[in-house]
Order: C-alpha cells, then structure tokens, then sequence
C-alpha cells in the first residue's frame, strides 16, 4: 500500500515537474513572439517612413513635371502668337500697298467695274485680318495714346484740345489686346501767345 502510494506521488510530481517545463516553454515561446512582434512593428514603420518618402518624391516630379510642361506650352504658344504676328504684318503691309494703288485707280478715274472689284478685294482682305482678331486702333478726335499712337507730326490748333489725333498717317492695329502696329499721327499743339510782349503793346498805345 505504501509502495502505491509513493508510486501515485511520483506519477504526481513528474505531471507537475512537466507542467512547469510546459510553462516555461510556453513562456519562451510567448516572449520570442513578442519580440519579433516588436521587429515586424519596426520594420512596418521604416517601411511606412520609406513609402511616405518615395510618395513625397513622387508628387515633387508630378508638381516640376506639371510646371515643365505648362511652361513648354506657353512657350507654344507665345511662339506661334509671334509667328501668326509676322505673317499679319506682311498682310497689312500688302494692304498698304493695294490702298495706295486703290486710290490711285479712283484717281486715274478707271471704269466703275474694275474699281468695284478692286474694293471687293480690299473688303475681303480686311475681312481675313478681322476674322484673325486683328483690330483697328481709333485715332482722328481722340486723345494721344503713346501706347497706341507714334506721333511723327503735330500742328497748332486752338479748336481742339491740346494733344488730340487730328490726322492719321498711317493706320494702327491691335491683336489680342495688344498692339500689332502703332498708328502714324499728327497731333494738336496749343498756340502760345506772348503775353509779356502783348502787355508792352498795350503800355506803349495808352502813352502815345
């Protein structure tokens, strides 16, 4: 009896004996996952750091490649702007030319048929050079714009204001609000008068 005893005593101190190494172990085991828990939260974060930078670089070389290519298309298009500008010109200059020799026809008194049809064309060439946008630039009766006016004459007038267009030389136009060709003008001049000389005048007659 006291054999089975010490047998069933035995048997219980190895369970509790296993027990502990399965605690233990279990322990290790708890504490191994623990840290590589705490390794992967790590690497997790380092990536994540990684990522946002990559993603950060990446809207950079959006934001620069944005800007690149908008700025390609304004150099685009101020290139044809000052291309389509040129080709204008020499149409203007050609209009120049065809008024001068138009009125020289009206001049000359040539028949009725080939002065219309000359006309025809000149209101079909100033119909392409609107339809392009261009503009012509007022000028007899308004005020002296050196943004838009070139005066190359002047003339004394005392019935208008003083610095007012009062002829056109040659004809000015815009183009998309800005000028394409300045207008040749004359402008008003004020006519000074003398007033020290005009008083003397006056002095000398009431003596006399």
């Amino acid at each position: 009896m006291e054999r089975e005893e010490d047998e069933i005593k035995e048997i219980e101190e190895d369970s509790k004996h296993d027990d502990a190494n399965e605690v233990s172990t279990l322990g290790d085991e708890m504490t191994k996952l623990r840290q590589e828990l705490v390794a992967v939260q790590e690497e997790l974060r380092k990536a994540r750091e990684e990522s946002d930078k990559n993603l950060n670089k990446l809207k950079y070389l959006m934001a620069d490649f944005d800007n690149y290519r908008k700025q390609l298309e304004k150099q685009l298009a101020s290139k044809i702007e000052s291309s389509k500008a040129e080709l204008l010109l020499k149409f203007l200059s050609v209009r120049d030319d065809y008024l001068r020799g138009f009125e020289m026809a009206k001049q000359a008194k040539a028949e009725a048929v080939v002065l219309e049809g000359l006309e025809v064309i000149l209101k079909n060439l100033d119909s392409l050079l609107k339809s392009e946008g261009v503009i012509e630039i007022e000028t007899t009766g308004t005020p002296f714009d050196p943004n838009v006016h070139d005066a190359i004459t002047f003339s004394y007038k005392d019935d208008v204001p003083e610095n007012t267009v009062t002829d056109e030389i040659r004809r000015g136009y815009m183009l998309n609000n800005k000028v394409l060709r300045p207008s040749l003008v004359g402008i008003s001049k004020k006519i000074v008068k003398n007033t020290v000389n005009d008083t003397g005048k006056i002095e000398k007659e009431t003596e006399s």
